[in-house]
């Protein structure tokens, strides 16, 4: 079925959906992100229903006649229609029961008035509703204005305050559409405390920032406007006032510096294998500097900042997320940042390029990273452009893998027995393979080196195993 078959099956059982509810003396409304996107004008298919003023059991036999609900969470009131993607809720009311991100106390209230389940949500651009029927806008916190003026404000201080999570989501928000929050909104977001929320709420908030937007500095640059950075992001907050040399970042520290690289890497997002573990390694690719920038012969220095950088990236990651892959791909990253730049500044030999792409988790994001690094400063001298050095390096590595090579049949074939020398001379073969030695040159040497250099230790030690005994014996 295509998407557009789907979207006209969503919005036909919507209609049908509406029109049962109203018979009842009830209505049904888009909201949320439905809304604020439709009015945009940008594509939105996740459909969110909220119907008012009929009871939970007059809902659930419209559902189940329309081909069965299924309920997610009996005390959310959420439900949806087999076969369909569509939410549909009824009004509810959400008080704060403690200190932790999760202690809420929901009550379901299908006669809710339309302006306080409005309140509930976050901010005016994500709290305006849409008859479903008759496309009315309901609109009681000026949503509208905020859109055209490209704002992000919350719509009640107190219920904005009794969920810490839309601190980030106001940083969000921000970067996904480019807008300025609200001198109030910010000044409300500095006096909240985000410690208590889960560290996979920040991450899919993070995601967000970085995946959605198309400057996702604003996501950053909006927390650290909160006073937000201390708790989630210290070693982000560290790069704020660390210097540069000036000749090659004129834009000042590696707080800006990095912000620019995760923009300019926002370009580049459709070239790379792994979106978002590529972004964070542009976020976390410097924060090695806090702790190794020295001035040395009164110049700016940031020495083994990219392997430090690495265990720090580790640290970061551990501290957000629960995913060993991309910790894993973003410590790797991080460790390789500088070399293809430094390469391409002393056009250096494929065999060297070979060697670090080889290295590398994801080679094709490694040279895009190197690329983004590169353009995400300000200098004074025009920027030497590395891309098709780049790009032709990592080209000759992709083909250079691709031809035949030794391997361990090989080996066998020739009458070598697996075991410690057998890894050691795989080892060999592949350092020729980097070297873009031909299959059968780099076996004839292989063998060669096996015969002059193991081979030969091992005659060494075999004819002169008796000397050597005898002359351990009158040393004891």
């Amino acid at each position: 079925m295509s998407k557009i078959t789907d979207e006209n099956k969503n919005k036909e059982i919507i209609q049908s959906l509406a029109l049962r509810i109203k018979e009842k003396g009830g209505q049904a409304y888009f909201v949320g992100g439905y809304v604020r996107d439709l009015l945009l004008g940008l594509p939105n298919k996740d459909y969110d229903i909220e119907v008012h003023n009929i009871t939970k059991i007059e809902l659930e036999n419209i559902l189940d006649d329309l081909g069965g609900r299924l309920e997610f969470g009996k005390s959310f009131g959420i439900y949806n229609i087999k076969g369909y993607d569509i939410d549909i809720a009824l009004p509810r009311t959400e008080s704060k029961t403690g200190n932790r991100h999760q202690d809420f106390k929901i009550d379901i209230d299908p006669f809710l008035s339309l302006k306080d389940s409005s309140m509930r949500r976050d901010i005016t651009i994500n709290a305006m509703m849409l008859n479903v029927l008759t496309g009315e806008v309901i609109d009681f916190f000026h949503g509208k204005d905020d859109l055209k003026e490209g704002i992000i404000r919350h719509t009640d201080d107190k219920r904005f305050c009794e969920d810490p999570l839309r601190v980030l989501r106001c940083a969000q928000f921000s970067a996904r559409f480019n807008f300025k929050i609200a001198k109030e909104t910010i000044d409300l977001c500095k006096n909240i405390d985000i410690s208590t929320l889960p560290k996979e709420r920040i991450f899919e908030e993070i995601k967000k920032g970085l995946l959605k937007a198309k400057k996702p500095s604003i996501f950053f640059n909006s927390l650290r406007e909160m006073n937000q950075l201390d708790i989630w992001f210290p070693e982000l907050k560290d790069l704020i006032g660390l210097n540069q040399r000036s000749d090659y970042h004129l834009e000042g520290d590696v707080w800006n510096h990095t912000m620019l690289v995760i923009d300019e890497a926002n370009k580049y997002i459709n070239k790379v294998q792994e979106p978002l573990a590529f972004m964070l390694s542009c976020l976390l690719h410097d924060i090695g500097k806090s702790k190794c920038t020295t001035i040395v012969n009164g110049i700016i220095r940031s020495y083994d900042h990219d392997i430090i950088g690495s265990q720090m990236a580790g640290i970061f990651l551990t501290r957000i997320a629960n995913e060993k892959k991309l910790k894993k791909y973003v410590m790797n990253m991080v460790s390789l940042h500088m070399a293809l730049n430094m390469y391409a500044a002393n056009n250096s030999s494929i065999k060297a390029t070979n060697k670090l792409f080889d290295k590398s988790v994801n080679p094709n994001d490694l040279a895009v990273l190197s690329i983004c690094d590169n353009f995400g400063r300000i200098s004074e001298k025009p920027i030497v452009d590395n891309s098709s050095y780049i790009y032709n390096r990592l080209e000759i590595f992709k083909e250079t893998m691709a031809k035949p090579y030794v391997t361990g049949s090989d080996l066998l074939d020739n009458g070598i027995k697996p075991g410690k020398d057998f890894t050691k001379l795989l080892r060999y073969a592949h350092k020729l393979r980097l070297a873009c030695v031909d299959k059968d040159l780099a076996l004839k040497q292989t063998l060669a080196y096996y015969n002059k250099q193991i081979c030969k230790k091992v005659d060494w030690y075999s004819n002169n195993w008796s000397t050597n005994w005898l002359f351990f014996r009158k040393r004891v």
